[in-house]
């Protein structure tokens, strides 16, 4: 019998495939490596010498000993793992602890607590976007943002960088449900969003202001309450935040907080209810959240860092470099 014949008859021979089905990928990688574009991992030790200038520890508590500590503890506790997802098993009472802490830390009626920033974005643009809903996206937000757009299927307008007239720009003539979608600090270049600006926009157009506070919680307004603090919208119904818990915080997961309830949370377009957080986590995060609203008053006295070097002032922290202290203080200018 030939191999274009089968006990069913003949059969039409198929094309040979490639020789190897992953060698373009292979062959991109060699044209990165040499055009010097190629990126190593480069593992680092528990301990050394060299200053971190990279990192975004900003308030240095990843190693604090109290962060530490209330970790290895919830660990200790509750388990390594979560053991299902959010809608099964695995939402505990350390995860609404720590969800009402963040609401009330960071000045919104609830708080949902993810297994990172990155899944937080994720959830947020697609839990808040459905047919006919316009997304009008920074051109320099967060690769998490620009994936959520993707993921949520909406109509996506990408504007300029930092440019209300733009939003409102992009906002006219739409009649349906829009969401400005903006980070409030920018990791690649630091300087900050226009929030109040943005806002004013949103409101002139019926549309909503989701805000990624990456960079600002810990570090911005009134005891490192985050951005929206800074601008004077923490707490707006029409204003959604999104957080990560991994950098000024010093643990690991990310969070959104809003007012006006959590009908989008419970229902089917929630994501979060079937992913897995570990509880471990989320005792540092808690205890973290609570230095870093102590952070104004005890950095001076190195208590926060841990026997590290100082941080600058108070009215200083969380500037990517001081050549981006001004735009930094511009966080809810018009």
């Amino acid at each position: 019998m030939n191999s274009a014949t089968s006990v069913n008859g003949p059969q039409a021979a198929r094309p040979a495939g490639p020789a190897d089905p992953f060698g373009w990928i292979a062959e991109q990688d060699r044209t990165r490596r040499a055009s010097g574009l190629r990126r190593e991992l480069r593992p680092r030790a528990a301990e050394s010498e060299l200053l971190d200038l990279a990192g975004n520890d900003y308030l240095g508590l990843t190693r604090h000993p109290e962060v530490t500590r209330a970790g290895a503890d919830a660990c200790l506790r509750w388990g390594a793992g979560a053991t299902g997802s959010r809608l099964v098993t695995g939402s505990t009472a350390l995860h609404a602890e720590l969800e009402a802490a963040l609401a009330d830390f960071t000045g919104f009626e609830a708080a949902l607590v993810f297994a990172s920033g990155y899944a937080a974005n994720l959830a947020a643009v697609t839990a808040l976007t459905g047919p006919g809903t316009l997304l009008v996206s920074d051109a320099a937000n967060h690769a998490s943002l620009i994936d959520g757009c993707r993921l949520s299927r909406a109509t996506t307008e990408v504007v300029r960088h930092a440019d209300p007239d733009a939003v409102r720009k992009a906002l006219d003539g739409h009649r349906g449900a829009a969401v400005v979608v903006s980070d409030t600090v920018f990791s690649v270049d630091g300087d900050a969003a226009p929030l109040a600006a943005l806002a004013d926009a949103c409101r002139e157009h019926g549309a909503a202001l989701l805000m990624d506070d990456a960079h600002g919680l810990g570090v911005l307004g009134e005891e490192g309450r985050g951005a929206a603090n800074a601008a004077g919208l923490a707490g707006a119904p029409d204003v959604v935040c999104t957080a990560t818990l991994s950098k000024a915080l010093g643990a690991a997961g990310g969070c959104g907080a809003r007012s006006g309830g959590r009908h989008r949370a419970s229902g089917q377009r929630g994501p979060h209810l079937h992913l897995r957080h570990r509880p471990g986590p989320g005792g540092g995060r808690r205890r973290a959240r609570s230095a870093a609203a102590a952070a104004p008053r005890t950095v001076a006295r190195g208590e926060v860092t841990g026997g590290r070097p100082r941080l600058p002032p108070a009215a200083d922290r969380g500037r990517p470099g001081r050549g981006r202290a001004r735009r930094l203080r511009g966080v809810g200018a018009r």
